[in-house]
């Protein structure tokens, strides 16, 4: 096993507590949950709405990948949590579903939860893999 990659990256939002913004590790890139943060300061604010959420979690979920050199397509796996499971679930998905071709999504683990940090409605982590690491395409 190789010694892990710290990554923090610029450009991406500023984390809310001491982590990294991905660490990869024989070609396994884990990317800590992204909060919908409008720049890369802690205060500069989330968009309103679950809709508008989802878009800048994604948005600044693929920052933090592009920064890896890797992409949306590199995603196995994906976790998402909100904070308004029962009302924004469907919207949520609405919007999370365009980001993958079907048939090519991530597996997915959806979750809700008392809180997030800095009162968001959503997080979204991810893990990924880059290609031809372990010997496969």
């Amino acid at each position: 096993m190789n010694a892990p990659v710290f990554h923090m990256l610029a450009g991406a939002p500023d984390p809310v507590a001491p982590f990294s913004h991905a660490v990869e590790s024989d070609g396994w890139v884990l990317v800590t949950g992204q909060m919908p943060f409008l720049g890369t300061g802690l205060e500069s604010g989330y968009p309103d709405g679950i809709e508008a959420q989802t878009h800048q979690v994604m948005k600044n979920l693929a920052t933090v990948l592009e920064g890896c050199g890797l992409g949306l397509e590199h995603v196995l796996q994906v976790r998402v949590y909100l904070t308004e499971f029962q009302r924004d679930y469907d919207r949520m998905n609405a919007v999370y579903a365009s980001y993958f071709p079907a048939g090519r999504r991530p597996a997915r683990t959806c979750v809700g939860v008392t809180g997030l940090a800095k009162d968001a409605l959503i997080e979204i982590d991810m893990v990924a893999r880059r290609p031809g690491a372990g010997g496969q395409a």
